[in-house]
């Protein structure tokens, strides 16, 4: 994929996914506290954590070398 491609397919990520993703972690945080009840801080950050890098795995071939430029 050409630099120009991905800059677009980033930027469609992070203005269509991204918002959707914290959408969905929120909703399965709060799913989970409804069903297993609320989990102990120390529990609880480590999973917003896993979720917060979680929604760019799939994509890194898309972001790696946008910043760059073409030379």
């Amino acid at each position: 994929m050409d630099l120009k491609a991905r800059k677009r397919w980033s930027l469609v990520l992070l203005l269509i996914w991204l918002p959707l993703w914290v959408v969905i972690a929120v909703t399965l945080m709060n799913w989970l506290d409804a069903k297993f009840g609320r989990m102990p801080i120390w529990a609880e950050v480590p999973v917003y954590i896993v979720l917060a890098f979680a929604w760019v795995l799939p994509f890194r071939r898309v972001f790696r070398g946008v910043g760059r430029g073409e030379g």
